[in-house]
């Protein structure tokens, strides 16, 4: 009888330690909140006038703050894109920094940026003072936030701000406009 029981319990004891299966990948983590809200991402796009810079030979639009509903945090990331053209209704964007040929010469849009502002330029290879006026004059910027948590587990082609906007749940309605002339 002992022997009976013995073997029944082996027989339970692996049965039951048979249906157990290997410990699954752990799952991704949250993103983390500032009081409780977690920080989303943000696009807003301006319409801008860039100013000459004679002593440093470039066009300049400095030191903007950013919109009061928008904090960066340590570790976030802009990206700008500047309005190419308009085709048929649609908007066409390229990201900065941006090389363009000109009658002039080559010169480059290119932006900067910290927690507290950023700053877009043209710069051009060439005399600043040369630059056409449809360079500098009535352009129109897109300034999307990337949050640092995104950056780090998402690989998208940052070129594309069709697919920036949608990976970050971003839709034409949530871009704020502002004018700065």
């Amino acid at each position: 009888m002992k022997k009976s029981l013995l073997l029944l319990g082996t027989f339970f004891t692996l049965f039951f330690t048979a249906c157990e299966g290997p410990t699954g990948p752990p799952g991704f983590d949250g993103r983390d909140g500032i009081d409780g809200a977690a920080f989303e991402a943000a696009a807003f796009e301006i319409d801008i006038d860039l100013s000459l810079n004679s002593d440093l030979n470039r066009y300049e639009f400095l030191f903007e703050l950013y919109p009061s509903d928008i904090t960066l945090r340590s570790g976030d990331a802009i990206l700008i894109y500047r309005l190419e053209e308009v085709v048929n209704g649609t908007d066409v964007w390229r990201q900065l920094p941006q090389p363009f040929f000109s009658d002039e010469g080559l010169l480059y849009y290119n932006f900067d940026f910290t927690q507290g502002d950023y700053s877009i330029f043209v710069e051009p290879e060439f005399d600043a003072s040369l630059v056409q006026a449809d360079f500098v004059q009535n352009q129109i910027f897109r300034i999307v936030i990337v949050p640092t948590d995104f950056r780090a587990s998402v690989k998208i082609d940052n070129s594309n701000i069709t697919n920036v906007m949608s990976s970050l749940g971003l839709t034409e309605k949530d871009v704020k406009k502002t004018y700065h002339k």
